[in-house]
């Protein structure tokens, strides 16, 4: 029924808010600024919390073979560089720059469909692409808390995001669902991070952490991790019972609800000559979706 559609969509955009409010809150307010150890405690939560609900029945997963997980390396290591350099740009700049930014990842996967899958482009959708691109690199020229480091990070972040899209989607030599996918990507993300903890310096940062006993920082940290696998769910529910130009839909009115919230949330400088990049990034996203949607016309 259409009021169940909407239902899971309103859901998802609360937790995908919640989500991310949370994860600024650690980060940028907490200044939680340890990606190894952050990043690492969701995935292995998610994972936990994943495989746990696979026992169960509560969601359907198949047993994952070895070969699989190996032919999938490639995008739980793209999955990695998103959720590392986006912690570490996210808890540097503000929500409405870094979806800016983010936003610029299709120009990525744009490039690499054109360059490696000779994939043809309608105008519209290239017009949206260059909007986005052109907001992107306005931005850190306008920004009043122009972050160099954040920003590098979220290039970095775009540029992995971009590539993970482009992978999953045309990736067909492995018959695993989204849930298995994400399966895999939690596990390797949990081994490769605990290695990663102790020569990037986290460990031993994080053992100095002012807030370290704080009840705050637990209960941020645990309901960061809790709300990433809620948000895995919802994900995957929506994409269950939409099509995809109407999942794109949802996700960018999350965004544009995010962004419009995090000004009373968390403190943030913005002239306006930056809202108007941040307006026409999303501008183009939005021409993004309405592209996608007429293709399928």
């Amino acid at each position: 029924m259409q009021w169940k559609r909407y239902i899971t969509g309103f859901a998802f955009s609360f937790v995908f808010v919640v989500s991310y409010f949370t994860n600024k809150f650690v980060l940028s307010v907490l200044k939680f600024t340890y990606p190894t150890l952050f990043q690492g405690w969701q995935t292995f939560i998610g994972a936990v919390l994943l495989l746990l609900s696979g026992k169960l029945g509560l969601v359907e997963m198949s047993r994952i073979t070895g070969s699989a997980a190996l032919s999938w390396f490639p995008g739980s290591l793209l999955f990695v560089g998103n959720i590392y350099a986006g912690s570490r740009a996210l808890s540097r700049i503000d929500i409405p720059a870094f979806f800016t930014l983010q936003n610029s990842s299709h120009v990525v996967s744009y490039v690499i469909l054109k360059v490696v899958h000779r994939q043809k482009m309608q105008w519209l959708k290239f017009i949206s692409i260059c909007l986005m691109l052109l907001s992107a690199i306005n931005l850190p020229l306008y920004d009043p808390q122009v972050d160099v480091d954040g920003y590098l990070w979220a290039v970095g972040h775009l540029f992995c995001v971009g590539a993970y899209r482009v992978f999953q989607i045309h990736y067909k030599s492995s018959n695993l669902s989204d849930l298995e996918q994400q399966c895999v990507n939690y596990l390797f993300s949990v081994l490769l991070l605990a290695v990663a903890a102790h020569p990037t310096g986290d460990l031993m940062g994080a053992l100095e952490f002012p807030s370290l006993q704080s009840h705050t920082f637990h209960c941020g940290c645990c309901a960061s991790a809790l709300l990433g696998f809620l948000l895995l769910l919802a994900t995957v529910k929506l994409k269950s019972g939409l099509s995809l130009e109407h999942v794109a839909v949802w996700i960018f009115l999350s965004k544009v609800t995010a962004m419009s919230l995090s000004p009373f949330m968390f403190h943030t400088e913005i002239n306006a000559p930056a809202l108007m990049c941040v307006v026409i990034s999303h501008v183009g996203e939005a021409l993004l979706v309405y592209s996608e949607r007429e293709s399928q016309l």
